[in-house]
């Protein structure tokens, strides 16, 4: 399938990465992809966090493919895509100028899954207001890539290349994205997971935190302190762990009608 992207501007990224810099374009069947990739995978790996994470995908990405710009658009159902890393802040533009039209390659690449190629966005028709917007910025050619996870293929993101030349991405480059893509989506979710396990930790020992200043000022039990708390939550239709922060923040529950 076909696509548009945006460009312009120099091409340097907001944070470096630990990755060789200047790294041509690789052969995804030669050696120097498997070491490339062996290198990502360890950087991936110590990523702290997701933001860390998605830097490390879109650094990558500039130095081992035909791009001038990269980006990570992540997906959360029910909620407006987030754009995750950029190294410029015009694929920023770019990308927004399609999650506010709720159209795009970018949205065509989140809702289906597919990969979408534009080889010039000055004559791509699919979506001509974008393209024609994106063409100006001085982008010309665009590769959005879907993130996935799992043998149903849930949505993680996009991971968007782009470059101002006319059609700059070859097979080789596509192939590379394609194992690109597939590092970040296992790499992404598994951050993810980590940060949700780590905010439901938090919340666990700040509702006990709660729980403590109950039982010490009114001689109760852990089993009556938290349906205290809980009945709070669900009387001002609160979140318990908010209803916990209160607490410990003011010493106080939180009324009714607040």
């Amino acid at each position: 399938m076909m696509d548009g992207t945006d460009h312009t501007g120099p091409r340097g990224a907001q944070n470096e990465s630990t990755l060789e810099a200047g790294l041509p374009t690789i052969d995804p069947a030669g050696e120097e992809a498997a070491a490339a990739f062996a290198r990502l995978a360890v950087e991936l790996h110590d990523a702290d966090g997701l933001d860390e994470t998605v830097e490390a995908v879109v650094q990558f990405a500039l130095q081992a493919l035909s791009c001038s710009y990269a980006g990570v658009t992540l997906y959360s159902h029910g909620a407006r895509p987030e754009v995750a890393a950029v190294t410029d802040s015009v694929v920023g533009d770019v990308y927004n100028l399609q999650i506010d039209a709720g159209a795009g390659p970018l949205m065509e690449a989140l809702r289906n899954q597919n990969t979408v190629l534009i080889r010039d966005t000055g004559t791509d028709d699919r979506w001509p207001d974008w393209a024609e917007k994106v063409a100006g910025l001085g982008v010309r050619s665009v590769l959005d890539v879907p993130l996935a996870v799992g043998s149903g293929g849930r949505s993680v993101g996009v991971l968007g290349l782009y470059s101002p030349d006319l059609d700059a991405f070859d097979a080789d480059d596509e192939a590379i994205a394609h194992i690109l893509a597939r590092h970040a989506s296992v790499a992404v979710a598994t951050a993810r997971q980590e940060e949700t396990m780590a905010r439901a930790v938090d919340a666990r020992k700040l509702v006990g935190q709660a729980m403590g200043i109950l039982m010490e000022r009114y001689g109760l039990d852990e089993d009556r302190a938290f349906a205290i708390l809980k009945r709070y939550s669900q009387d001002t239709n609160t979140k318990l762990r908010d209803v916990a922060q209160q607490l410990v923040d003011t010493r106080r529950l939180p009324r009714p009608n607040q």
